[in-house]
Parts: C-alpha cells; sequence; structure tokens
C-alpha cells in the first residue's frame, strides 16, 4: 500500500523531507496564511512533514486539537483534505478565515467542527481519514477554555490522561488501518518534579492499538512563555537543578490491522 507520493526511482531529488530524528528549525514558518498570535499554536513544519512523509494528494487528514488551524492550511497548501476538531468556538472561527485566505489551488475540502474532541457525537458524521494530528494542551501549562473536555481544565493527571486517550480511542475509529497518528506533545514541570507527559501519552497511544513507528525531537529556540527572559530562566535552572524545556515530541504511530 502506497501511503505518500514520493516516487522512489528520484529518492535523491526530496530534500525538502527531513528523514532524520532530530528537527532543528530556525524560525517558525510565518507565511501565508499562518500566524504564531496563537498561544499554543505548533510550527506549520511539523504537519507539513507528517503529510508529506505519510499521505497523499487528495487523501483525508484529521486534527483533533485544531486552534487556529495551522494542520488545515498546511492541508491545504500540499492538496491535502482536511476536518479540524476545536472546542473553543470563537478560535475555530477565527481559524476558518485563515484556512479561506489560504489559496485552494488543488480545490480541496477543509472545515472545522466546533466540539469536544472526547464526545462521541463530533464523530458521528465524519468519514474515514488517512492521518490524525493530534497536539493537545500540555495539561495545565496553557488553560484554553473552562470547558468540561478541554484536557487543559483537566484538575489531575489522570483526568487529563484519561481524556486523551478518550480523544485518541475516537479518532481512531475513523482512521484506516496501517496509517499514521502523529502526536504532537511536550513534558512540564511543577513543583520540583518532570512531568514526562510525551511518555505517558505515548503509551496511551499504544494501548489503543497503534505501533509506535519513531519518535522525533523538535527543537524549541524561543517560545511565547520565556520570549525575552532566557537569563531569568537559566538563573532559575541552576539555583533549582532543572534543565530548561528546549524540546518537544513528534511521535509517529500506525494504526494496527
Amino acid at each position: 500500500m502506497k501511503i505518500n507520493d514520493i516516487d522512489m526511482r528520484r529518492w535523491k531529488e526530496y530534500d525538502d523531507i527531513i528523514t532524520d530524528s532530530l528537527w532543528i528549525f530556525p524560525a517558525r514558518d510565518n507565511t501565508g496564511a499562518h500566524t504564531p498570535e496563537y498561544h499554543g499554536n505548533f510550527i506549520p513544519q511539523i504537519p507539513r512533514q507528517a503529510m508529506l512523509r505519510f499521505t497523499r494528494r487528495g487523501e483525508w487528514v484529521l486534527d483533533t486539537f485544531a486552534g487556529l488551524g495551522t494542520t488545515l492550511i498546511e492541508a491545504r497548501r500540499l492538496g491535502r483534505n482536511a476536518v479540524g476538531i476545536e472546542i473553543n468556538g470563537e478560535i475555530a472561527r477565527k481559524a476558518m478565515d485563515l484556512v479561506e485566505n489560504e489559496d485552494n489551488v488543488y480545490n480541496v475540502e477543509t472545515r472545522i467542527i466546533v466540539g469536544d474532541s472526547t464526545s462521541e457525537e463530533v464523530y458521528e458524521d465524519l468519514g474515514n481519514f488517512q492521518m490524525v494530528i493530534m497536539h493537545p494542551p500540555y495539561w495545565d501549562i496553557i488553560k484554553f477554555s473552562n470547558k468540561g473536555g478541554d484536557l487543559s481544565a483537566s484538575q489531575s493527571l489522570d483526568e487529563f490522561l484519561n481524556k486523551f486517550r478518550r480523544a485518541v480511542h475516537l479518532a481512531s475509529q475513523h482512521l484506516d488501518e496501517e496509517r499514521y497518528l502523529v502526536l504532537v506533545i511536550g513534558d512540564k514541570y511543577s513543583k520540583g518534579e518532570w512531568i514526562p507527559l510525551g511518555f505517558y501519552t505515548m503509551r496511551e497511544v499504544m494501548d489503543e492499538g497503534f505501533t509506535l513507528k519513531s519518535i522525533v525531537v523538535k527543537n524549541i529556540e524561543e517560545n511565547r512563555g520565556k520570549r525575552g527572559q532566557y537569563a531569568l530562566w537559566r538563573y532559575r535552572a541552576l539555583k533549582d537543578g532543572y534543565y530548561i524545556f528546549k524540546h518537544e515530541y513528534v511521535m509517529f504511530f500506525v494504526k494496527n490491522s
């Protein structure tokens, strides 16, 4: 089964596709409709790389935590149909405005569902997808809303993981067998303890019937929470005995047949 548009007879020509497990990007791609204004957006290069490697033009991609539509914009650029689920109605409307500002050269379909990705009714009218991309909140680092299904509103780690697994379970019902689920997540630090959200959520996905194919580590040069405050964070790290976050995980899973 062919799951991308790569012609292996011309494999040397695909310089834009990364095959290493360390991704270092000097800057976020803010061209076209992309915007960094939403705190928590991931960089467009991540869904772009994922879709180039593991989808074909004309196929369908589902983003269960759509935010301002980063995945949807990249999908439109690459000729992939895409559906996003976003719990915040105001953000969803802004995302769709941004998507519509991106040229639809390949005449693909793009839509956003305002709803809770942990709720079964959100998926009722959806067909099958050839990729699922999940960039959930990193628990309560950024609180996006007070809605019950919002992972960032979870009061405990167990609640966060239960909600996340519910979203994985529901989305996976619409993912074709032997196709990819891509998880983008970082860890958190709380009360002197490193909380390995990446590895906790990795296990939840695997327990839902997926095989882990790769873990990519992506660098973070500077995020909005630390912008212009590196000296302060370095002081805190030296004082309290920890290391400053400079990475996120991009995990690639295949749905078992």
